[in-house]
């Protein structure tokens, strides 16, 4: 196993899931209102853990732990069917619309892309959430690993939803490479068609960051923020730039890609900084530092996350699904070096 490929995977999943955590508190809040409750969110909640977008991570990752390349949409299916909708007890737990959507389409007999666009939610982040482990397997591949994503994604979303993923996993390929934050928003834009919501949300917001300046490069996370001070103008303008106000729910996949990938432009591919900054965007914060961590994560390995924050991660407890309950995702970012590793067949 190569030493560096292993410490970025790890690095990745577990900035993915020390952003889920730090962001599930503020979760469908404005800025406003976390800078009101904790001046500014720096810290983990001790014992409390991620969400949905950790386990639906690592379940992400065993379908290529299995599969490999060759991973098919039948194979997704067949995955949800039986380690997701079997094990389902009751109303099904911490779950998006898109993903309770894509449930009621397999109980009907659907199979992909049809239980992708069946419901109305195929353009939620519930695909870019998961999409991390993609970029991992597919490292210095962005095009081999949007194109996996994409099989994934089938399941579960269509449209926008899958643009979001395929920037995700493009991004988080060349990241592993050690590439410039600027190099990875260029991956993540290239796996997207230019005329997307994804791609025209992903400029504006990088146009915000750059507006900035210097402005960007003195925020400080650890700081809190002030009225005035450049956190709150960059927020109010990125939000001004991509959030749709006009609609309901906080998981639109534009949005949520857009605030993360600013979020990580903003702390210059570190951990803490990109993590933090996300968290604090509101929205749908869970995700969008998620996001923002595992590409800081892969681009900084796992000495990139700050000690504090990796020793509140542990193994899932499968609250929203069960069959991933007792994983860790140190162990899970192995796996996925090891089997990626693997010889070819034929070759």
């Amino acid at each position: 196993m190569s030493e560096e490929y292993a410490e970025r995977a790890r690095g990745c999943l577990l900035g993915l899931a020390v952003g889920d955590a730090l962001g599930r508190p503020a979760e469908n809040l404005p800025p406003e209102e976390i800078a009101r409750r904790w001046g500014r969110l720096t810290e983990i909640e001790p014992g409390r853990g991620g969400t949905d977008d950790t386990e639906y991570a690592i379940f992400a990752a065993s379908l290529l732990v299995r599969y490999g390349r060759a991973l098919t949409g039948d194979d997704v299916a067949r995955a949800w069917r039986e380690e997701i909708v079997a094990k389902i007890e009751g109303p099904m737990r911490g779950a998006g619309f898109s993903e309770l959507g894509t449930v009621q389409a397999l109980r009907r007999g659907l199979a992909p892309p049809m239980t992708g666009r069946w419901h109305p939610h195929g353009w939620s982040d519930g695909l870019a959430m998961r999409a991390a482990p993609y970029g991992i397997f597919a490292a210095g591949e962005p095009e081999e690993a949007a194109r996996l994503v994409a099989v994934d994604g089938a399941v579960s979303h269509s449209g926008e939803g899958i643009w979001g993923g395929r920037a995700v996993a493009a991004a988080v390929a060349v990241a592993m490479t050690g590439a410039e934050p600027s190099t990875v928003v260029a991956a993540a834009l290239a796996a997207v068609p230019e005329d997307s919501w994804t791609a025209r949300n992903l400029r504006a917001a990088v146009a915000v960051v750059a507006a900035h300046g210097a402005d960007v490069a003195a925020l400080n996370p650890r700081r809190p923020a002030v009225i005035g001070d450049p956190h709150e103008a960059l927020s109010r303008e990125l939000h001004e730039a991509v959030v749709a106000r006009h609609y309901p729910w906080t998981d639109l996949a534009p949005e949520a890609v857009a605030l993360a990938f600013a979020a990580y432009l903003t702390g210059g591919g570190d951990v803490e900084e990109s993590v933090v900054v996300a968290a604090n965007l509101g929205r749908d914060a869970d995700t969008t530092a998620a996001i923002a961590g595992a590409l800081a994560g892969a681009g900084r390995g796992d000495d990139g996350v700050p000690d504090r924050w990796a020793a509140e991660i542990g193994p899932v407890a499968g609250a929203c699904l069960p069959g991933v309950a007792g994983r860790h995702v140190l162990d899970v970012a192995d796996e996925l070096v090891e089997r990626a590793l693997e010889p070819v067949e034929g070759t």
